[in-house]
């Protein structure tokens, strides 16, 4: 299991000195109660840290950069409660490179209407001071999330709350490090990439390894530790004999469990977070690594198939971005395989050959071992189970030669009509918003992938802005969607992004 890390956020207060210091004293108490409140809330995924106020273009600049250098900061909550002269910003904001969320709310919920004079007037002035603040961010260019409304509000909460979560994802992006076990699916384009291009845009590190070092880990795994894994598997999962041999059932399971063990120690050896592997170059493996690999997606680590590692490497940031959220009902990497075509009854059926994140289950969870044609090995033990239903985000991480593009799709979850015995992989079924006709066609029209980083966790919005942060386009497939408006869009990108 990858470690969780405890990220801290920064609370800073704008003001300045004109007004007094009781003003400031005041200033002071009211960020250190909204600080205290937002910690309190239960909407928060993380813990802000109040900050002294600033009210210097020195103290701006250092608390910045502190910031930058601090590892457990990611990222600096602002808020302008008086009126604070911009121009003190600049250097801070120039120099500082982590995310930043504006928060444009007041102490007061009401205007004090029996008592307000030019004091209060003064002290409490952020909408004058938060539109001046805001000004400057226009004027540099520099990219933050705004947040407006009355800071003890459940929404307002639940939205810093959300700008938390991808935050951390924008953070951990330097951080994911993928292991492309053998190289692409041969012939394929969209799973290939610029390398480079992703670690100067994102801070992703993607490396080859041959097949057999990785075989190698593997065949150092203990039969008491793979032992030890298969009765856990057996207590945990139910086991689908249909008609097998038990005791050949049983070997099949074990060469996954010293396939899961041994290149979870792989990764963690090598400082990995994220792994590809490709059925055409599997080396010394008896199998195709499959319940092996959705376990490992289970315990945090980004996924792809065939080689398809900007999938991978997105699958682990918006694993992060959901860490510790409450009720999560999973993320996994995922594929598009063939429609329901019914009117009124249309979708698509979501799998692949075995990968799919067991997180994302409602319901037993099934060991199934089934002969796969692709990659000429044994029969792979594989877990087997139907999804959750409800809305979800179904990413696509696209190389167009001169940038990326996130295309983003809101999607529907579903049960199926009828149950499928004779398919022993684990499914998910849904449809396309605003509907299969209008989803499809600009799926196609983006270029978006047949793989795809899904999350029942996460929304549009936010993975939005973490393609915001990244610098790069991101278009949204969802119930506002028109072909006519969407293709003007790609358009208008074309020549912005370029």
């Amino acid at each position: 299991m990858i470690p969780q890390k405890k990220y801290q956020f920064w609370f800073c207060t704008g003001s300045q000195d004109l007004y007094g210091d009781e003003c400031l004293a005041n200033v002071a108490e009211h960020s250190g109660i909204i600080v205290n409140a937002l910690n309190a809330s239960g909407e928060l995924p993380y813990e802000v840290i109040w900050k002294p106020t600033l009210i210097t273009n020195e103290l701006i600049r250092r608390t910045f950069n502190e910031a930058n250098t601090d590892e457990n900061c990611a990222g600096v909550i602002t808020w302008m409660h008086t009126f604070s002269p911009a121009k003190s910003w600049i250097l801070g904001l120039q120099e500082f490179r982590k995310p930043l969320l504006h928060l444009h709310t007041q102490f007061n919920r009401e205007i004090p209407y029996d008592t307000i004079d030019m004091d209060f007037m003064n002290e409490n002035q952020a909408a004058h001071g938060d539109r001046e603040y805001g000004h400057i961010f226009s004027r540099l260019n520099k990219e933050r999330k705004i947040v407006v409304g009355f800071w003890e509000d459940r929404e307002v909460q639940k939205q810093i709350g959300s700008w938390m979560s991808t935050a951390v994802g924008v953070i951990e992006s330097s951080h994911v490090r993928v292991m492309r076990i053998a190289d692409n699916m041969r012939n394929v384009a969209v799973t290939e990439g610029d390398k480079v291009e992703a670690q100067i845009k994102f801070g992703w590190e993607v490396d080859a390894y041959p097949v057999n070092e990785a075989v190698e880990a593997v065949h150092a795994v203990s039969q008491a530790d793979v032992d030890a894994l298969v009765e856990e598997y057996y207590s945990r999962y139910e086991i689908l004999l249909e008609g097998r041999d038990e005791k050949e059932f049983r070997r099949h399971v074990a060469v996954q469990a010293q396939m899961e063990i041994g290149l979870e120690r792989f990764l963690e050896a090598k400082n990995y977070q994220a792994i590809v592997t490709h059925f055409g170059d599997l080396g010394g493996f008896q199998q195709l690594p499959g319940l092996a690999i959705q376990r490992l997606m289970e315990k945090g680590y980004g996924f792809g198939g065939e080689g398809d590692w900007k999938t991978a490497a997105m699958v682990r940031i918006m694993k992060i971005m959901t860490q510790g959220k409450k009720d999560a009902k999973g993320t996994s990497f995922m594929e598009d395989y063939t429609y329901n075509l019914v009117p009124g009854k249309e979708g698509i059926l979501e799998a692949h050959m075995l990968e799919v994140c067991p997180s994302i289950a409602d319901g037993p969870i099934y060991i199934k071992e089934q002969p796969l044609s692709m990659g000429d090995r044994e029969d792979p033990a594989r877990l087997v189970f139907t999804s959750k239903e409800g809305p979800g985000v179904a990413v696509s991480l696209i190389d167009l030669g001169n940038r990326f593009r996130l295309i983003i799709n809101e999607v529907d979850c579903k049960k199926t009509e009828k149950p499928m015995p004779k398919l022993p992989v684990a499914t998910n079924f849904w449809t396309p918003r605003p509907n299969l006709q209008i989803g499809a066609q600009a799926w196609i029209l983006a270029g978006g992938a047949h793989h795809t980083a899904f999350s029942y966790d996460l929304t549009a919005e936010q993975m939005g802005d973490w393609a915001e942060a990244m610098g790069i386009e991101a278009v949204y497939i969802d119930n506002n969607t028109t072909i006519r408006q969407f293709k003007n869009e790609l358009r208008w990108n074309s020549i912005y992004y370029r």
